[in-house]
């Protein structure tokens, strides 16, 4: 396996991210080890928040959030998914499946050593962690799903989906900072769209970043079908408190959150969270909002009252 890093130098200054890269390294399928970059901020005896981003994102776009978190007495980690932000990256698309993303990010989650999780998580966020709480629910305290799914493969996907996983593989450049930014309400700072190109000094770097929306199952003989299967049928059992925390502007997981309110019995008893005027990527547009709705989810889910 080729394995690219970006050079540190990249990450220098970039606004409002401030924050001590960590990393452990966790096995590919050839024996090669990849480092994974994480954040891990505030008291070492706080509840554990897992924040996972998606596609073409980073632990960035987490920035607005962990400050609140940790102010809360949280313990914010925010894993750089392979292929993206600090962590390695892997040269060939071929080297980059839903199955492997799922094996490295529970790999680094066993690195670091995470128990009581309570998951943050959107876009492929979501169709990685969800997986994780489906196969290992007993580390899992509390989920918040915000703008994200587990699809199968066996209803249509819808047009928006399909339209953004056309324009990934037809675009000549494949810009992450202009489509962070498309993909928000809020209109994104120069400054703050290069922080989400600094991942990917060139194309040969945007392997992960171009072969993830092909990995979505979109149909019912997906190879990542069966796994998403069997992880619904662990989530249906999952009694554990499971908020939605959707914004009002996103096409593409509009009415997800109504699946997850009907399919998981954790999130009954927990009103679902509207964040307005925000986009795809609400953590972007109104991250200080989420962070807050998260808080409040824990403070008002007390572990000692939860299922077994």
């Amino acid at each position: 396996m080729q394995i690219l890093r970006t050079p540190d130098e990249r990450f220098n200054a970039l606004p409002d991210y401030g924050f001590q890269p960590r990393y452990v390294e966790v096995a590919a399928t050839d024996g090669s080890m990849l480092r994974v970059h994480y954040l891990d901020e505030g008291p070492r005896d706080g509840e554990v928040i897992l924040l996972l981003h998606g596609e073409p994102s980073w632990s960035y776009l987490y920035r607005r959030m962990i400050p609140v978190l940790a102010d809360a007495g949280l313990r914010a980690v925010a894993i750089d998914l392979v292929g993206f932000g600090r962590s390695d990256k892997p040269a060939s698309r071929d080297d980059y499946t839903y199955q492997a993303h799922v094996d490295w990010t529970w790999a680094a989650v066993e690195a670091i050593g995470l128990d009581a999780i309570t998951l943050v998580c959107q876009d492929w966020g979501g169709l990685i962690g969800l997986r994780l709480v489906g196969e290992h629910p007993e580390r899992f305290a509390r989920v918040v799903a915000a703008n994200t799914f587990l699809p199968t493969g066996d209803t249509h996907p819808g047009k928006a989906f399909l339209a953004w996983q056309r324009y990934s593989q037809e675009t000549p450049v494949f810009n992450a900072g202009r489509i962070v930014n498309g993909a928000c309400v809020s209109d994104l700072s120069t400054e703050v769209i290069a922080a989400y190109d600094a991942p990917f000094p060139d194309e040969s770097f945007k392997a992960g970043a171009r072969q993830f929306p092909l990995l979505v199952p979109i149909a019912p003989e997906d190879p990542a079908s069966a796994a998403n299967r069997a992880a619904w049928d662990s989530l249906r059992q999952f009694n554990r408190p499971f908020l939605c925390a959707f914004s009002d502007s996103d096409p593409i997981t509009r009415g997800a959150d109504a699946v997850f309110r009907a399919e998981i019995p954790g999130a009954a008893g927990h009103p679902p969270v509207t964040i307005t005027n925000a986009g795809h990527f609400l953590q972007e547009d109104k991250g200080v909002e989420l962070a807050a709705a998260v808080t409040r989810f824990v403070e008002s889910t007390p572990q000692s009252t939860q299922c077994a």
